[in-house]
């Protein structure tokens, strides 16, 4: 008689594991320069350009990004420096962030998260290095964004975007 080969085969679920929830943030401050606002969930309008709440003195979070949470990606928030019928926004202040100044960002549990702001950068709106403030793996950092520069009448539009980058302090 031959002997049977025996092989161990592994048992696995044949389920797929739970999709993790993004906890969407829903406030930001910057204290040392005055910045305290709520945040909702935006997406992106006509024109594929990030949507954004009409009122300056709140901010949108890119839903199709990562969250404060997330392993890994960029968490971006925006908010417009100003528009017709509101004051001035919060977020026109982030030009006067300093490195190394703390960013909170709560989230929708409740958690706190803290970030250190490693640069304020003021960039054409043509040269917004989109791809990389966007990107959904590699960094885990937050992102801030808002307009600033020259302000054109005709078209009603800042020339620059005013990019603000804090990295998570663990």
């Amino acid at each position: 008689m031959l002997p049977t080969p025996a092989v161990e085969v592994p048992i696995a679920a044949a389920t797929p594991s739970p999709v993790r929830r993004p906890v969407p943030p829903v406030r930001v401050v910057v204290a040392s320069i005055g910045v305290d606002v709520p945040v909702v969930e935006v997406g992106v309008e006509e024109g594929g350009f990030m949507e954004l709440p009409v009122d300056p003195a709140i901010a949108g979070w890119y839903r199709f990004g990562s969250d404060p949470a997330a392993p890994d990606g960029n968490v971006v928030i925006s908010a417009h420096v100003d528009a017709p019928e509101f004051p001035i926004g919060p977020f026109s202040r982030l030009r006067d962030a300093a490195v190394g100044e703390t960013v909170e960002v709560t989230d929708a549990s409740g958690q706190a998260h803290r970030y250190a702001i490693e640069s304020v950068t003021y960039y054409p709106k043509a040269e917004l290095p989109v791809d990389d403030l966007f990107a959904r793996s590699g960094t885990r950092n937050l992102v801030l964004i808002t307009c600033g520069g020259a302000f054109d009448s005709n078209t009603g539009r800042y020339a620059d975007n005013v990019v603000a980058i804090a990295t998570p302090i663990t």
